[in-house]
C-alpha cells in the first residue's frame, strides 16, 4: 500500500507497488483507490438465506489497525451516531437485497465524521 501525496511521487510510488506485488505474489497487478484520511472503517454484518431474508447483526468499528491489517474491531462503533448507524444497516440490507445474497458476509463502509456521505466496498 502506498499513499500518493503529490503528482510527482505517482510513477515511483506505482512501480515500488507493483514490484513488491510482483515480489509476493508472482502478479505486479495492483489496485488504484482514493486515500480518505481519517476515515473510520466501520462494517456492518449481513446474513442471508435462500428465501430472501436478509438481517443486519449491526456494525463493528475496524478502524484500528497496524500495516494496513484490522488489530481491534469494537462493536458496537463508539461515538457512531445513531443516523449514520442506522443509515449503514439500511445500505448493507439494500446491497444484500439487490444482489439477492444468500450467505453471511460483511460490507465495509468508510465513514468519515466532518462529512454527510460515506462510500462503501464489499
Amino acid at each position: 500500500m502506498r499513499v500518493v501525496e503529490s503528482e510527482d511521487q505517482f510513477a515511483g510510488k506505482l512501480e515500488e507497488a507493483t514490484r513488491e506485488a510482483a515480489a509476493a505474489f508472482g502478479n505486479g497487478a495492483v489496485f488504484l483507490e482514493r486515500y480518505i484520511r481519517r476515515a473510520k472503517h466501520v462494517e456492518v454484518q449481513i446474513m442471508g438465506d435462500e428465501h430472501g431474508n436478509i438481517v443486519h447483526l449491526h456494525e463493528r468499528d475496524c478502524s484500528v489497525q497496524r500495516r494496513h491489517q484490522k488489530v481491534v474491531e469494537v462493536a458496537p462503533a463508539v461515538g457512531l451516531p445513531k443516523r449514520v448507524r442506522d443509515a449503514l444497516a439500511e445500505a448493507a440490507l439494500k446491497l444484500a437485497r439487490e444482489a439477492s445474497y444468500c450467505n453471511a458476509a460483511r460490507w465495509s463502509f468508510w465513514w468519515m465524521p466532518n462529512r454527510v456521505s460515506f462510500t462503501s466496498s464489499k
